[in-house]
C-alpha cells in the first residue's frame, strides 16, 4: 500500500510540475504578445474608411511613438488633452517595443495602401495616401537613423533597419506618382 501511495504522490508531483511549467510558458508567451496600436488608435483606424484618412492615423501613431522615444514633452496642455481624448494616452513600452511598433505600423500602412491599389487602381485617394505616408517617411528617416546610431541592441537595430527600409520603399514609390496626381493634393 505504501508503494502505491508513493507512486501516486510521485505521479501527482510530476503532473503538478508539468502543469506549472506549462502555465509558465503559456504566461510568458502571452506576456510577449503586444499590440502595436492602442485601443483608441485601433478604433481610429477602423473608423477611417478612406485610405488617405487611415494613412493619416498611421502617421500620427508613429509620431506619437517618436514623442515617447525622444522624450519630447507636449507643451500645449489644451492640445495634449484633446489628443489624449481622441488618441488615448501616449504609448508606453520599452524603447525596443516602441521601435518595433513603428516598424509594424509602417508595414500596416503599406499593406493598407497595397490593398486599395489591388481593389481600385484608379482610386483618386491612393496618390494622396502615398504622399501622406511619404511625407511622414521623410520625417521619420532622420529620426530612425539617429536611433540606429544610439543603439547596440540587436533587436532594436533590426526594428530600426526594417523601418528605414519601409521608409525608403515609401519614398521611392511616391516618386512614381504622376505629377498631376501630386498637384491634386493641393
Amino acid at each position: 500500500m505504501t508503494m502505491k501511495n508513493n507512486n501516486l504522490k510521485f505521479a501527482i508531483l510530476i503532473l503538478s510540475l508539468f502543469v506549472s511549467i506549462q502555465m509558465f510558458f503559456t504566461t510568458s508567451a502571452f506576456a510577449q504578445r503586444r499590440d502595436y496600436l492602442n485601443e483608441l488608435e485601433i478604433e481610429l483606424v477602423r473608423d477611417a474608411q478612406m485610405i488617405d484618412l487611415r494613412t493619416e492615423v498611421f502617421v500620427k501613431a508613429i509620431d506619437r511613438r517618436f514623442l515617447v522615444i525622444n522624450n519630447q514633452p507636449v507643451t500645449d496642455d489644451k492640445k495634449s488633452k484633446k489628443d489624449s481624448e481622441k488618441w488615448g494616452e501616449l504609448p508606453v513600452g520599452t524603447r525596443s517595443e516602441l521601435l518595433l511598433d513603428i516598424e509594424k505600423i509602417l508595414a500596416a500602412a503599406i499593406d493598407n495602401i497595397d490593398d486599395v491599389a489591388v481593389r481600385d487602381k484608379k482610386s483618386e485617394l491612393l496618390p494622396k495616401a502615398v504622399r501622406i505616408l511619404a511625407d511622414g517617411a521623410n520625417r521619420f528617416l532622420p529620426q530612425l537613423k539617429s536611433q540606429l546610431d544610439k543603439t547596440n541592441d540587436q533587436k532594436e537595430k533590426g526594428a530600426i533597419i526594417g523601418a528605414i527600409d519601409f521608409c525608403n520603399q515609401i519614398i521611392e514609390a511616391s516618386a512614381k506618382i504622376p505629377a498631376d496626381a501630386k498637384k491634386k493634393k493641393s
